[in-house]
């Protein structure tokens, strides 16, 4: 029984909706998409997210940034279950004071991303509101039939792999809001790098996968939690910038503000020993970077290991909505 007391996104998501998601298709809502047998060679990968002013970005952002972003937040989701994109459909709720210039703006930044990336608007809906802007997008994808990576895959003796940097988009965001001039931790903010071309590349390789959205730590924990396995992260080896580290420092406090942040929109994922080789060719391909920085294990959970073996106290794992 769900009482009146706040509870959390995925408790709420466990207890309120989970029982009405009763088609397969829906993975139990325990994955960051759902799954359609398309065809006899394809299933179609479906995913949705929004952001909103004020949460998920700055009302000063370009108007070109906020559209780019809550396109490629999608397009990463995709990207982690390995589906090469199709199209989208949008939903805007817009305030009174944006007017045909911002939203010039807007489409304009979509229009280069459909270009970059080869998708399609398939429609959506316009409304107002008297809250903040908000944008919503429901991105669609296929994917070789049966060969979707899910984050239930995971196990014992699997390497964890993540892709990019970690905890940029936290320093561009805190860059921010200190006024501190950071071009490349903002423009991570602002502007994810889906690893579409990787996560394709990641198929028939990768065991388990999710997009680090809520934090690094955050999501491989969900991995694990879907997986029903232990994942321990070798803190020292948790790839960071440069700009990271000379905005927050060296020190382990440094590393677990970067572990715990979210918006990174990599790819968390895990592979079997054997298969290392084939994960470093297919970065390569790609042009991706890909850092190992752990193992999964039997048990639940997921720790944040230190250079003496053992877990680092952490408060908090990552963002939560609720």
């Amino acid at each position: 029984m769900v009482t009146e007391r706040r509870i959390r996104e995925f408790e709420l998501i466990a207890k309120l909706f989970a029982p009405l998601a009763t088609s397969k298709a829906a993975l139990g809502l325990k994955d960051d998409v759902a799954l359609l047998h398309a065809s006899a060679a394809d299933d179609l990968v479906l995913t949705t997210d929004a952001i909103v002013e004020g949460i998920d970005f700055f009302a000063r952002d370009p108007a070109d940034t906020v559209a780019k972003k809550a396109l490629r937040i999608n397009l990463s989701d995709l990207a982690a279950k390995g589906a090469k994109p199709i199209g989208y459909l949008l939903t805007l709720m817009l305030p009174g004071r944006i007017d045909v210039r911002w939203l010039r703006s807007f489409a304009k930044g979509l229009r280069a991303d459909q270009r970059r990336f080869g998708i399609t608007l398939l429609g959506g809906d316009l409304s107002t509101t008297r809250g903040p802007l908000s944008v919503s997008i429901t991105a669609l994808g296929s994917v070789p039939k049966e060969k979707v990576i899910l984050r239930s895959g995971a196990k014992p003796g699997d390497l964890v792999f993540v892709t990019g940097t970690i905890g940029d988009a936290g320093g561009g965001l805190a860059a921010l809001k200190t006024k501190k001039r950071v071009a490349a931790l903002i423009a991570r903010y602002r502007l994810p790098q889906p690893r579409v071309a990787f996560g394709r590349a990641l198929l028939g390789i990768a065991s388990a996968a999710i997009d680090v959205s809520d934090g690094l730590l955050a999501d491989l924990g969900h991995l694990a939690d879907v997986s029903n396995m232990r994942i321990d992260i070798d803190a020292a080896r948790i790839p960071r910038s440069r700009a990271l580290r000379d905005l927050w420092g060296p020190g382990e406090p440094a590393l677990v503000r970067a572990a715990t942040a979210g918006d990174d929109y990599e790819i968390a994922f895990t592979a079997r020993p054997k298969d290392r080789a084939r994960v470093l060719a297919a970065a390569k391909r790609s042009g991706t970077r890909v850092s190992e920085i752990g193992l999964v294990k039997t048990g639940g959970g997921v720790a944040l290991i230190n250079s003496d073996g053992r877990p680092i106290r952490v408060k908090k794992r990552g963002w939560q909505h609720f």
